[in-house]
């Protein structure tokens, strides 16, 4: 009888997980679908002016997303070198005393409170990259991809060292047994059998610089333009939305538009979340570990 109760409890919490999801999807698309009456999609995607408060207004969000491109790629290019490189050294190197005292501090990078990163931004790394590339301001998409890289580093290392650690041993074993070197045996045989959870790990840290909002509100600059380098001011989706919404009059073509930009970015996270769990799913029947 107890086991009966308790396989329902944990049930009822799974789907609630499913209902919250559900609920999540259908507030977003009920609040985003009125902008789509007045705007079409492909001038909303695709328009290259964002003055939401003008007369009249102009709802085009491509220079929102190029923003996110390009600062999600620059983040992309810091923590895949510091994650991956950190989760090799860790698994490879790196002795027990070693192991014991540098992934316990990697991880305590991702409880640091996202503000905190963003005052490091804005204190430590905008005067540096003004005055380094003698610019009008340190905020620009470099600053935010410098700090967003740097908040993803705990998620890729992580991830990453989870996958090379379930590489069988028997790999390793056989590879030297049949005369390879410790550098042989690391880019031949671990990189390329753990190489679907490591991609998994990438996916998941972009997924993370994509989604994060308060960093990329304090040090990305804030402008509305669609970017040439990664020196120039930019204004993401995740800032737009957190900057504008108390703004926005409720019900109107502003706060509609808002939540349309939200809709997108729940899309396209979840589209990297599912490609992530596949390419995750791959590699553990690769390694026979599923189910």
């Amino acid at each position: 009888m107890k086991e009966k109760i308790y396989k329902g409890i944990f049930a009822v919490l799974a789907f609630a997980s499913l209902a919250f999801l559900m609920g999540i999807v259908i507030v977003l698309f009920k609040e985003a679908l009125p902008i789509f009456q007045k705007v079409k999609i492909g001038e909303f995607i695709f328009g290259r002016y964002w003055y939401p408060t003008y007369s009249p207004a102009e709802f085009g969000i491509l220079p929102l997303i190029m923003a996110s491109v390009w600062v999600t790629f620059g983040a992309v290019l810091v923590c895949v070198p510091l994650g991956v490189g950190s989760a090799l050294y860790l698994h490879e190197l790196a002795g027990d005393k070693q192991r014991a005292i540098i992934k316990p501090l990697i991880e305590i990078l991702a409880s640091i409170p996202s503000v905190v990163y963003g005052f490091f931004g804005m204190v430590i790394l905008t005067p540096f990259l003004q005055d380094l590339f003698h610019l009008p301001t340190g905020l620009c998409a470099l600053n935010a991809s410098l700090v967003l890289g740097l908040m993803a580093v705990p998620t890729v290392c992580s991830l990453a060292d989870d996958a090379l650690n379930y590489v069988p041993k028997s790999f390793r074993e056989a590879s030297f047994a049949v005369g390879a070197n410790r550098w042989q045996t690391l880019t031949q045989v671990i990189i390329p059998a753990a190489g679907s959870g490591i991609s998994t790990a990438i996916i998941l840290g972009m997924s993370r610089a994509i989604g994060e909002t308060m960093t990329v509100l304090m040090v990305s600059g804030g402008a509305a333009v669609i970017p040439h380098t990664f020196l120039e001011p930019v204004r993401p989706m995740t800032a737009a939305i957190a900057a504008e919404m108390g703004e926005a009059p409720m019900g109107g073509l502003h706060y509609h538009a808002l939540f349309a930009i939200a809709l997108i970015l729940f899309l396209i996270t979840f589209v990297f979340n599912i490609v992530a769990e596949m390419i995750s799913r791959r590699f553990r029947i690769k390694l026979g570990l599923s189910g």
